[in-house]
């Protein structure tokens, strides 16, 4: 599996995002007509259930900046997160920080690898480390910036399963199923401690979709029939928001 992952790992992303939140029935009922038009992307299909744990750990800094520009619809924002696809550690695991962002009305995402062993994951800190022996990258001296100036820290994991599909005619045109969500008050990319997970909007499932021109006729077709409406949705923020974190902070 760790091979399949390492191969498919792309540094660089420019594309629009748009998301959708569909109950069990609906994702049902959307997912029965896109096998017509896309095919599951071929790294899911090594899965027995055809779904794969993406897990994110997000910094902020100590006023929660990126979650506010989040929430106050900033047009031009951006964040930080290391990302893996495990919920135990493997040496053989890819982990990445990734700077994920939005510029007007495209999302861009810029992600390097991280070299590991099993004492620095868990200290995430020392992970992080690792960054500053890397040749400059524009991401990694952007977070070494963020990390010293700013004192961003890792503050929220999120874990969810995710099914995607690529378009059988485009292959800028995806669309992934984001289900089974949980967020985790937590400074460690691998916590022992389970006490501040948290299940998120338990029976929906975050539908988005990524292309880089158009989107197809046969989609706009789809979301008349089933009444889609585009919402704006971040899991970093729904799990802050499960948490005493934002509460403490307001009042």
């Amino acid at each position: 599996m760790s091979n399949t992952l390492n191969n498919k790992v792309q540094e660089h992303f420019l594309r629009y995002e748009f998301k959708y939140i569909l109950d069990n029935d609906k994702k049902q009922q959307v997912e029965s007509e896109l096998v017509h038009f896309m095919q599951l992307d071929p790294f899911v299909e090594q899965f027995e259930n055809k779904k794969y744990l993406v897990r994110s750990l997000y910094f902020d800094d100590p006023v929660y900046s990126f979650y506010y520009e989040k929430t106050d619809g900033l047009m031009h924002r951006q964040k930080f997160r290391i990302r893996t696809y495990a919920t135990q550690y493997n040496e053989n695991i890819p982990i990445m920080l990734e700077l994920k962002g939005r510029y007007n009305n495209f999302v861009y995402k810029h992600r390097t690898p991280i070299s590991h062993n099993s004492t620095l994951v868990k200290d995430t800190f020392l992970l992080t480390k690792q960054l500053e022996k890397i040749p400059a990258k524009a991401v990694t001296q952007q977070f070494i910036y963020d990390k010293y100036k700013k004192n961003i820290k890792p503050v929220m994991l999120i874990d969810y399963q995710r099914r995607a599909y690529q378009s059988k005619y485009d292959y800028e045109f995806r669309i992934t199923f984001d289900g089974e969500l949980f967020g985790t008050q937590t400074e460690q990319l691998f916590p022992e401690d389970k006490r501040y997970k948290r299940r998120l909007i338990d029976g929906y499932t975050i539908m988005e979709v990524k292309f880089r021109k158009h989107v197809p006729p046969w989609f706009h077709r789809i979301m008349i029939k089933y009444q889609l409406n585009r919402i704006s949705i971040s899991k970093y923020c729904t799990g802050m928001e499960s948490t005493p974190l934002i509460e403490d902070l307001d009042d």
